[in-house]
């Protein structure tokens, strides 16, 4: 498979910038071949639905700004919508041990939480950071405005805040160490 189609694959499920020299390291090629896969996927990407928006250092897939009128009416509606089970849990993830990566929160959930979150960002539940321990990774934060919808001043204010902490942290650790025993098995 070509090195454009990989790139345009792994930034789709990543939804979410990805720098070149990242890139470069786990495809195994030089810059050089970076610059040119991305501007081959570019090209393509014209007659399509989505770009790729490209920084000095970054890269990351978008929609196309000519679809703009069909995506707001698609999120107006969306955020009429009830924000269902995965929403709950993985805001509940968010209010409680954020701020807190896409992959903990996967972790603990067992399932990719990609479009989940999205839908969280867009409603303005919560927000998207830079990691201070990982500058190639985000964490997600609840908002001013969901604090201000559940009438509360701090997370500490969340009803059961320290028993959910603690029941959080029990299975985290449960799970780090189901791992931990698996691995030394193989």
């Amino acid at each position: 498979m070509e090195l454009d189609v990989q790139i345009e694959g792994l930034l789709f499920y990543k939804t979410e910038p990805m720098a070149k020299i990242a890139l470069a390291k786990l495809f195994s090629v030089d810059e050089t071949a970076i610059h040119t896969a991305l501007e081959t996927l570019q090209e393509r990407l014209k007659q399509g639905a989505t770009r790729l928006v490209e920084t000095d250092t970054e890269v990351q897939l978008v929609l196309s700004s000519d679809l703009s009128e069909l995506i707001e009416s698609v999120r107006k509606d969306e955020m009429r919508r009830d924000i269902g089970k995965a929403g709950a849990e993985t805001l509940a993830l968010v209010l409680y041990r954020g701020p807190i990566s896409r992959a903990e929160i996967d972790t603990i959930r067992g399932v990719n939480s990609a479009f989940i979150l999205r839908t969280l960002l867009v409603r303005g539940l919560v927000e998207k950071q830079p990691n201070p321990h990982d500058a190639r990774t985000f964490v997600y934060t609840p908002t001013p405005a969901l604090f201000n919808h559940l009438g509360i001043t701090q997370r500490e204010d969340l009803a059961g805040f320290e028993d959910t902490m603690n029941a959080l942290d029990t299975f985290v650790a449960a799970q780090k160490n189901d791992i931990e025993e698996a691995t030394s098995h193989t």
